[in-house]
């Protein structure tokens, strides 16, 4: 995704002038109808708590996708959304990967059953809703080491979602945690809970260096090695 300006907010026409140009045009319309239904079901349903159009675009859509950037993430066929939320960034990510296999797991199962609307509406068939506690479920047959990578954006800090997050990933797969500005000081205190449960921090990656993204985050990569 091309350089964007970061000195000024981003406009809704520039960020989806830039989806169009990386993702093409079907798949832009679709991410942006997605936000479009939760925005207005977000008057009923407590979705998110960013109500505005062009921030959501920046903060919901842009920062999301960061992870594309990553070339792990083209390698991955199998990936688990913890703490999906209203689909971010599982849903999103399901809609310009096609050819990959996405499980959105969360503990609301009232967000989940929008979700499951929202992507049936849109014809998103690779995406498949779990309603489950991750913490209950990530040691099980049908979970336990399957995935090729774990995404996650704001379920818990880096201490909890190691032990949450690393059973579900394969040797040799990715977690990877969508942080904010205090990442450095998770790292620190996770560092047992990471060891403990066969990770290895991998690197961080500053989104806004990929995707124009200035949301805030950066990418936490940690690799599973046992």
């Amino acid at each position: 995704m091309n350089k964007i300006n970061k000195e000024s907010k981003l406009s809704a026409f520039v960020i989806i002038r830039e989806l169009e140009s990386r993702y093409g045009k079907e798949k832009a319309d679709k991410l942006i109808s997605y936000l479009d239904m939760v925005l207005e079901r977000n008057q009923f349903i407590n979705l998110t708590a960013i109500k505005d159009r062009d921030e959501a675009l920046e903060k919901h859509v842009l920062d999301s996708l960061s992870v594309t950037e990553l070339p792990e993430y083209a390698e991955a066929d199998r990936i688990i959304d913890i703490g999906t939320g209203a689909g971010f960034p599982g849903a999103l990510l399901a809609i310009v990967s096609p050819e990959k296999e996405f499980t959105l797991m969360d503990s609301t199962l009232k967000r989940l059953k929008v979700i499951d609307e929202f992507t049936s509406e849109l014809g998103i068939s690779n995406a498949h809703t779990v309603h489950a506690r991750a913490e209950e479920v990530s040691r099980k047959p049908d979970y336990n080491a399957a995935y090729d990578m774990c995404v996650t954006r704001a379920a818990g800090n880096l201490e909890k979602l190691a032990g949450w997050c690393l059973p579900f990933i394969r040797k040799g797969g990715l977690l990877v945690a969508y942080k904010g500005e205090n990442y450095r000081e998770e790292i620190d205190a996770a560092a047992k809970a990471i060891k403990k449960n066969g990770g290895r921090l991998n690197r961080v990656v500053q989104t806004d260096e990929a995707s124009g993204n200035i949301s805030g985050h950066v990418l936490v990569l940690i690799e599973k090695i046992k």
